[in-house]
């Protein structure tokens, strides 16, 4: 490894210093350079990675496309001349942000899209690095047809602010989906894993409680809720927030539990005590007041909020993403939550977020403090054979997406259920899952390569050697899952026959769907596909 290091920062060194001419140079001389840093670097990351990629025949055209990055791609290994498989990996540049995006390099690429492009390329598979141009859309999409597979690489919130349409773009996702393209991950993989009643669809897995609810109406809510609420402290959840917001945890400030679940339910004057994930700030609210501000956010009913927050956590409807999802309290949340990191089915590493004394959340941020394990470690070995040989071989289906892969880089939050006081020994070893991330979860090794105030010119040359290897072992990791899906896939392609047949059954669909057709006229057009 110190061999390496050496090399690596030799040839590096002088080109950091020189920023985008760096890149300049490498263009122009690429062999001396590769020559100075050697055939070193273990997982097929050779020092070519400093030398942009080359084009080639073998490549998808994307020619008619705009070229968002402003340096070629330094960083890329050179592409095979003989792909197994053509992979893109697409980003977005937002104009309107400074640097492009909280997620960007100075080459206008995601700090981290590097070393997953080349996990890619190492596994024999093509992988272009591309940007969505909402205007552009389109003939974007049109060029998407000749890739084997698309990596999303954009940040939640990104393609609406660069003027584009999320519906719009995750849509022609879907229909490249029913041409037998593979989208890691897909709109649906990442609605599902990502929404808060994915808690309910795993109730009855080990990593599950049975008692998770989900509310769609303020009937369904304040029935559901005031049962609930009466027998254990609750864990009531908003689908939209991010980073804590709209997560609730909340108790009975008489403490008045009922014995036995439906004995009783809370009566609205009851009173409550809140504390919120996002900063671990407390409240006192009635049980009126709370569904109030559920339901319709902040209105004289109920009272007066000191949550930055709006509510209306229902708004919409559950096509529109309005719901709420209503758990067990775990009491030893106080003592951390663990995520697993995830490769396809494997673990890659075990967090442990303890939040600050005193708080409950271990957001980024509240002064919560972090330990990393490996995924070996004794102390999670049973939650570790729980999760990855009993649980998910069937987590996909269990998420209403039995068709879908695992996601290439996703990760999993545990809560220790076992019902002790805090800082007792424990009568169970069981832990439950908090939530589910799969949208575009970020290479933390790769974070000295994104620009910021201090770091205006961040670029892959930032990354430290170590933390570089360790992407580079986990971009090739994801490279070799993604090998093994298209591999699977392949044998399980429609022919073109059966393909052109499926293009026409859901246009009929769509036209009736449309009005433009009665059901009498598609029937007639189906049996005439169907040659009856």
């Amino acid at each position: 490894i110190v061999v390496i290091t050496m090399a690596f920062r030799a040839a590096a060194r002088p080109l950091r210093r020189l920023g985008a001419r760096g890149a300049q140079v490498l263009a122009k001389h690429p062999r001396p350079v590769a020559l100075a840093a050697g055939s070193l670097v273990a997982g097929g990351f050779a020092a070519s990675t400093l030398s942009p990629a080359r084009c080639d025949s073998a490549l998808v055209d994307i020619s008619s496309l705009t070229k968002v990055a402003k340096i070629d791609d330094v960083g890329l290994l050179p592409q095979p001349t003989n792909p197994k498989y053509k992979t893109a990996l697409v980003q977005i540049y937002v104009d309107s942000q400074p640097f492009g995006g909280s997620d960007k390099s100075n080459s206008g690429h995601r700090y981290d899209s590097i070393p997953i492009a080349n996990g890619m390329i190492a596994s024999n598979m093509s992988c272009q690095l591309l940007h969505y141009v909402p205007s552009e859309h389109e003939k974007f999409f049109k060029v998407m047809e000749g890739f084997d597979a698309i990596i999303v690489r954009c940040n939640p919130g990104q393609i609406n602010a660069a003027g584009g349409d999320q519906m719009k773009f995750d849509e022609s996702m879907r229909a490249l989906q029913k041409k037998g393209i593979q989208v890691w991950p897909s709109p649906d993989v990442m609605t599902n894993m990502g929404a808060k009643d994915a808690l309910c669809k795993i109730a009855n897995l080990a990593i599950g409680l049975p008692d998770t609810l989900a509310y769609y109406s303020k009937e369904a809510l304040e029935e559901g809720f005031k049962k609930t609420m009466a027998f254990q402290p609750r864990v009531i959840k908003q689908n939209r927030g991010s980073s804590g917001e709209g997560i609730w945890i909340i108790k009975l400030k008489s403490g008045d539990y009922c014995k036995n679940f439906g004995d009783r339910s809370c009566s609205d004057d009851e009173v409550l005590e809140l504390m919120e994930a996002c900063d671990n700030h407390a409240e006192t609210h009635t049980v009126a007041e709370f569904l109030e501000f559920c339901v319709n956010g902040r209105t004289e009913k109920s009272g007066t909020w000191d949550t930055i927050g709006t509510g209306k956590y229902l708004e919409g409807g559950k096509e529109a993403g309005g719901q709420l999802v209503d758990q067990r309290f775990c009491p030893r949340i106080v003592e951390g939550e663990i995520r697993f990191n995830m490769i396809g089915d494997t673990c890659t590493g075990i967090i442990h977020k303890k939040p600050k004394d005193g708080g409950i959340s271990a957001v980024g941020g509240t002064g919560s403090i972090y330990t990393f394990y490996k995924p070996d470690a004794p102390e999670y070995a049973t939650i570790m054979s729980d999760f990855t040989e009993k649980d998910i071989p069937s987590l996909m289906s269990n998420l209403e997406l039995p068709n879908e892969p695992l996601p290439l880089w996703w990760t999993a939050d545990f809560i220790n259920a076992d019902p002790g006081a805090p800082g007792t020994p424990c009568t169970m070893d069981k832990w439950i899952v908090g939530e589910f991330n799969c949208s575009c979860v970020g290479i933390s090794k790769c974070l000295p390569a994104y620009c910021k105030a201090d770091t205006p010119n961040a670029s892959f040359f930032d990354i430290p050697v170590a933390d570089l290897m360790e992407a580079t072992y986990l971009g090739n990791l994801m490279g070799q899952k993604a090998l093994s899906v298209l591999d699977a896939v392949k044998t399980k392609a429609p022919s073109a026959a059966a393909s052109k047949l499926l293009t026409r059954i859901e246009a009929v669909k769509s036209a009736v769907t449309m009005g433009i057709l009665s059901k009498e006229e598609a029937g007639s057009l189906m049996s005439k596909l169907f040659d009856v």
